[in-house]
């Protein structure tokens, strides 16, 4: 469980690709250091001379459900919303900032800090039974309305975040998001096709295409993000949080609504 770095097998040959994985049984419902110890591997990934394109990827039933609310519920105070406020824009930083393309492999539910993650990558390709959304007003949470902004049109974007409604992988591959759209045990495969691709450019002017794509972005995904997480904080300031966390914690196991109202996937997510 955690958090692990490793390269595709291919006859022993350095193929400039490092495939970070997530595995956080049952659903990747990350704690506060699982979000920290995910942006020091992609980062380390990324600081690596020998390594030209990154998949982050995940283990288990789905890619990522966001932050382990049970964790939160049960330390006092507000230490581990802030540590998770911290933990997250780490993570979601650390993709965004990697100095080699990130590329995100994505199966099952993709929810909450996962659209994060994936809003930042530089590329995903997904399974056919990925979804993605923000269940976060359903959690009595706010954030990553800056990462979703990243995958659909903004209109699209206000309307999944208010209703906490996801979508699937195709639609996204509709909006030009998300590059393919495989079987899921063909998803590695997939992820690390295109990974080799673009492994296969030098490695130095891949990291400065990346820091150059990064510079003409139109949105600072960081201050975005941090200003979205003062409204968080402020939901817990205020006691409505509490009551939204308290009441999925203690239902445990009910299910998040699709973009057609049908259930999908049960956890503990942001």
């Amino acid at each position: 469980m955690g958090v692990s770095t490793s390269a595709p097998d291919h006859s022993g040959e350095n193929t400039g690709i490092a495939v970070v994985t997530v595995d956080y049984p049952p659903v990747n419902a990350l704690p506060v250091q699982g979000w920290h110890d995910l942006a020091d591997a992609v980062r380390a990934a990324g600081r690596d001379p020998d390594v030209r394109c990154v998949v982050l990827a995940a283990a288990g039933r789905g890619f990522n459900a966001g932050v382990d609310l049970k964790e939160m519920q049960r330390t006092p105070g507000h230490q581990a919303l802030i540590g998770a406020n911290h933990g997250c824009a780490a993570a979601f930083a650390a993709v965004y900032e990697c100095e080699v393309p990130v590329v995100a492999a994505v199966h099952g539910f993709c929810l909450g800090g996962g659209i994060g993650l994936v809003g930042n990558a530089d590329a995903v390709v997904a399974a056919e039974d990925a979804t993605f959304g923000l269940p976060e007003l359903d959690r009595g949470a706010l954030g990553a309305a800056t990462h979703l902004a990243r995958l659909v049109p903004q209109h699209l974007m206000r309307t999944l975040y208010y209703t906490s409604r996801t979508v699937t992988a195709q639609e996204l591959h509709g909006h030009g998001s998300v590059w393919r759209v495989v079987p899921r045990e063909r998803l590695l495969e997939a992820a690390l096709e295109l990974a080799r691709e673009i492994a296969a450019k030098d490695g130095s002017l891949l990291r400065l295409a990346k820091a150059a794509i990064n510079g003409i972005d139109p949105v600072d995904v960081r201050r975005s993000y941090r200003f979205e997480q003062g409204f968080t904080f402020e939901a817990n300031l205020s006691g409505v949080a509490d009551r939204h966390r308290d009441a999925f914690v203690s239902s445990y196991g009910t299910s998040n609504r699709t973009s057609n109202g049908t259930s999908n996937m049960t956890g503990e997510q942001r």
